[in-house]
């Protein structure tokens, strides 16, 4: 999406980077966080898919709940999470017209070649 673009979901000239992580093991979401501040990014963490759901506003009640923060520049999910899997919260977040330019990563330490070929 190019920089002139109205969507609310492009940054800034000057911005740094909101990157969304998902993911249910809380070691794992507390490195990935770690790892996006130390390259400069800001991080909002869910510990779920339908959190991040509700942080992107794309629940029933549709109200973004960042608080003020800037928009979500991209999400980083786990693929393997109770209830909710990071390819439905792929699904779900190209399904909104408000977020299906935002990049979605899907990352698993599980090595199972048909997950990988979705």
């Amino acid at each position: 999406m190019a920089a002139g673009s109205s969507s609310n979901w492009v940054m800034e000239s000057g911005d740094v980077p909101h990157v969304l992580a998902v993911d249910d093991n809380l070691i794992d979401r507390k490195l990935v966080e770690k790892l996006l501040r130390n390259s400069s990014c800001k991080v909002t963490t869910a510990e779920n898919g339908p959190r991040a759901l509700e942080l992107l506003g794309l629940t029933s009640g549709g109200q973004n709940t960042m608080n003020g923060r800037s928009k979500v520049n991209m999400v980083i999910t786990d693929y393997c999470m109770p209830g909710m899997t990071g390819y439905e919260l792929l699904k779900k977040i190209k399904e909104s017209s408000v977020t299906k330019e935002v990049p979605v990563v899907i990352m698993s330490s599980e090595n199972i070649p048909t997950r990988i070929n979705k």
